[in-house]
């Protein structure tokens, strides 16, 4: 286990603090995962980010009368740190029976904290629980799921990347993304999105090297960064965006994304199951 994780609150029983306590926050340095995939940190092939969203957020007006929102978080992906997902939820969890004098306040100090834990500036949007931003919607591009492929392989293979010799611009997403806690072994399902253009990617096979990830166990961050870079080293793009959005646990849904540079980001959508 690597050793930022033996200290982390994730598969541990945990008392629910109510009122603020940043400390409760929990960094996990990007670093030996990335060393897996033989990345510099100081020198990364890709821009991107992790989008967080927070369904479960409340606090208390000074009079004493609960507020509820929604928060999106933009970590950007060159931050030093990610933030462990449990520690996320307790520190929410600590703004329940805290005053605060309004949503600035709130949001100045989400900002502070979390920013201060990543090593990096994040961004914090609230939300009103009826906002329309908030709606889902379907992700763009053609769907793999239908595609009939024969699969024996559960863990992560990029030999089952295939390109064929003409060139094409496309956008493919699948439903069928699954990895696993690295602490925990609890299931994490996600959607996966792929925009790229180069050499085409045989859809067959890349549905295949998607679900090779059902057993792996792995962050949602390291795991998008996993996929981007076999697609980079076997397919050899000219363009390349990869993002994948999980189902929300504990209130929190993630959705890293990462593209070589200068590629235009998607804009943000929430899915049904989030």
């Amino acid at each position: 286990m690597n050793d930022d994780l033996k200290e982390a609150p994730l598969g541990r029983t945990s008392a629910y603090i109510t009122e603020y306590e940043p400390s409760l926050l929990y960094p996990i340095a990007r670093s030996a995962s990335r060393a897996a995939l033989d990345l510099d940190d100081d020198d990364l092939p890709f821009e991107g980010e992790d989008e967080w969203q927070a369904f479960e957020l409340s606090w208390l007006t000074p009079t004493g009368k609960p507020v509820v929102a929604v928060a999106r978080f933009r970590v950007p992906a060159d931050s030093p740190f990610l933030i462990e997902s449990k520690s996320w939820k307790l520190y929410l969890n600590s703004f329940n029976q805290t005053r605060f004098a309004s949503s600035v306040e709130v949001r100045r100090t989400l900002v502070s904290d979390l920013s201060r834990t990543a090593g990096a500036e994040v961004e914090v949007t609230l939300f009103g629980v009826d906002d329309m931003a908030l709606s889902p919607a379907r992700l763009p591009g053609i769907c793999l799921d239908d595609l009939d492929v024969e699969i024996d392989t559960w863990t992560p293979d990029p030999e089952l990347i295939i390109t064929e010799s003409h060139i094409v611009e496309e956008t493919l997403h699948s439903h069928l993304l699954k990895s696993n806690c690295p602490v925990t072994g609890q299931p994490d399902w996600g959607s996966l999105l792929i925009r790229y253009s180069g050499p085409a990617l045989d859809h067959h096979a890349l549905l295949a090297y998607i679900v090779s990830f059902r057993e792996h166990q792995d962050f949602h961050e390291h795991c998008v960064e996993r996929i981007f870079m076999d697609l980079l080293r076997e397919a050899e793009p000219d363009r390349l965006l990869v993002m994948a959005r999980y189902v929300r646990r504990g209130g929190l849904d993630i959705s890293p994304w990462r593209c070589l540079p200068g590629e235009p980001p998607l804009k943000t959508v929430r899915l049904m199951r989030q």
